[in-house]
């Protein structure tokens, strides 16, 4: 597993950006797929965003196809989540995950490392 440590969340309005940071501890970063994912209230816990291994291929829910931007640095351990014209829809609780190595990720793969979470709120 790696350690992972979400920023960034906050309160936005409506047409708004805000930019989501997760930071990773441990060797095994740069073979893992990423991803971001969401729960809002009363809901069940949303894939968002994912990241391939070297950044090759990118992932998105529909609801946010456009609009929010995955990326990885593997020389800081790092992935990001931009996301730019903001919905009161996003109001969430995200999520930084990384997928158990070896397997290929997105909304279906195994994820055995989860940061704590931050929560984002856009006000209408």
């Amino acid at each position: 597993q790696v350690l992972l440590v979400e920023s960034g969340g906050g309160l936005a309005q409506a047409g708004g950006s805000l930019r989501l940071s997760c930071a990773a501890s441990g060797r095994t970063f740069r073979s893992r797929y990423m991803a971001w994912f969401r729960q809002a209230p009363g809901k069940e816990r949303e894939f968002v965003a994912g990241i391939s291994l070297y950044g090759v291929s990118h992932y998105y829910v529909d609801s946010v196809k456009g609009r929010f931007d995955i990326s990885r640095d593997d020389a800081k351990n790092t992935v990001d989540l931009q996301m730019d014209s903001l919905k009161p829809e996003d109001t969430a609780v995200y999520f930084c995950a990384a997928s158990v190595v070896g397997t290929i990720g997105g909304p279906n793969s195994t994820y055995d490392s989860w940061g704590q979470g931050t929560q984002v709120t856009v006000s209408s």
